[in-house]
């Protein structure tokens, strides 16, 4: 798995964590999308042209939930509302519950730092924050549309760093896009590719990590 390795010769005093496909699904990814013009009955082709124009925008704070889906769904009439079309949206969103109940677990043993860094545009993090609980175990939040910067960009991971005033070394990384944690990487933060609970259990051991 990308960024596993040894025992570091420092302990890890910080997690830095992503939501989507981490502690919860995806909230509006590609199997979202395509549900969606199913269900909606809307041209999916034309939906995925226009929200890939549009997503990155989104995801910076720099475009309303309200505008993004003006642009890519009710740039027509509709039969159905855009309160029905945003209900099913945070609908998506659903819990990973091992995930949720491990990072609190490693937290209480081992008194670390959590961080939340993703990539989340400002009205689907604020749904996901407060309906699966996330502010109860992390620390801070690092969302592209709080700070104005998204992962690949590794700013936002020296942002991260700042704010969390732990070195590198013993910050450990968990994202389930490999290209994210190599960039982290570039920074000295170790990392762990998540593919499930139970390799990432695994990977945390090789780290000094265990429940």
């Amino acid at each position: 798995m990308t960024g596993s390795s040894p025992l570091p010769t420092q302990p890890i005093a910080m997690l830095f964590v992503d939501i989507g496909g981490v502690l919860l699904s995806n909230g509006w990814g590609l199997a979202s999308r395509q549900l969606a013009a199913t269900t909606f009955g809307l041209d999916a082709a034309e939906m995925e042209q226009r929200h890939h124009l549009l997503f990155s925008t989104y995801e910076l704070g720099r475009l309303s939930l309200a505008d993004y889906l003006r642009q890519v769904v009710f740039y027509q009439p509709r039969s159905f509302s855009a309160a029905d079309f945003r209900a099913f949206v945070f609908a998506q969103s659903q819990p990973h519950p091992d995930m949720l109940a491990l990072i609190p677990q490693l937290k209480a043993r081992y008194h670390l730092k959590i961080a939340v860094v993703s990539n989340e545009g400002r009205e689907l993090n604020a749904y996901r924050i407060h309906t699966f609980g996330l502010a109860g175990f992390v620390d801070f939040f690092v969302s592209s549309s709080f700070v104005g910067l998204s992962k690949p960009d590794r700013n936002i991971f020296r942002l991260a760093l700042d704010l969390a005033q732990v070195p590198a070394a013993q910050v450990l990384y968990l994202d389930d896009q490999p290209l994210f944690v190599g960039v982290a990487a570039g920074l000295g933060i170790q990392g762990i590719c998540h593919v499930d609970y139970a390799s990432t259990c695994t990977q945390l051991a090789a780290f000094g990590l265990t429940i």
